[in-house]
């Protein structure tokens, strides 16, 4: 019989596509207002990957990934995406998304995003919320999965992801949760 243990905490990272510069940084703000301070802050990149926004945010949209210094409990992944759905209500016009936030979490075995959307890969979390498994990490590092993201599967975003896992076991260590 296994013998329930609570979870330890994660770390909480965001994917903020914007239509401008302004959008995206005025997102960032509202997400440093209720999580707290980033402790890291990719640079503004052209987000190019697919035009799935396009039709509903236009061309040319400009992407940053930011990890915030509190970890969170798993558990609160919905509560976080419903928040990051209101934010993104607050940045409509004439009923188009003028920002795309995704939120999601590292642990220490994997990288998991939150989404309206059910699939057979995400189970249901919660309030309408499901959780993906989007990467795990094997071998020092993290891999993807057939249904990844092709962005989250590019090799600069598996470094950058690495990067905020170390800091992430850093914390982990200095306030010993490791269990």
């Amino acid at each position: 019989m296994s013998k329930p243990t609570p979870a330890q905490p994660v770390k909480l990272i965001f994917s903020v596509l914007a239509a401008t510069a302004e959008k995206l940084d005025e997102t960032i703000t509202k997400l440093t207002v209720l999580y707290g301070k980033p402790d890291f802050l990719s640079d503004p990149v052209t987000f190019d990957y697919t035009d799935y926004y396009c039709r509903e945010m236009g061309a040319g949209l400009v992407r940053r990934f930011l990890s915030m210094e509190e970890l969170v409990r798993p558990e609160s992944l919905p509560d976080i995406k419903l928040a990051t759905n209101n934010i993104e209500n607050e940045f409509t016009l004439e009923g188009k998304r003028l920002v795309n936030i995704d939120p999601g979490y590292v642990s220490k075995a994997n990288l998991i995003l939150a989404t309206g959307k059910g699939y057979a890969h995400r189970p249901y979390l919660r309030d309408g919320i499901y959780a993906d498994l989007t990467l795990f990490y094997q071998n020092k590092t993290f891999c993807s999965l057939p249904w990844t993201y092709p962005d989250y599967a590019d090799e600069k975003q598996l470094l950058m992801l690495d990067k905020i896992r170390t800091t992430y076991l850093l914390q982990l260590k200095a306030k010993d949760w490791n269990q």
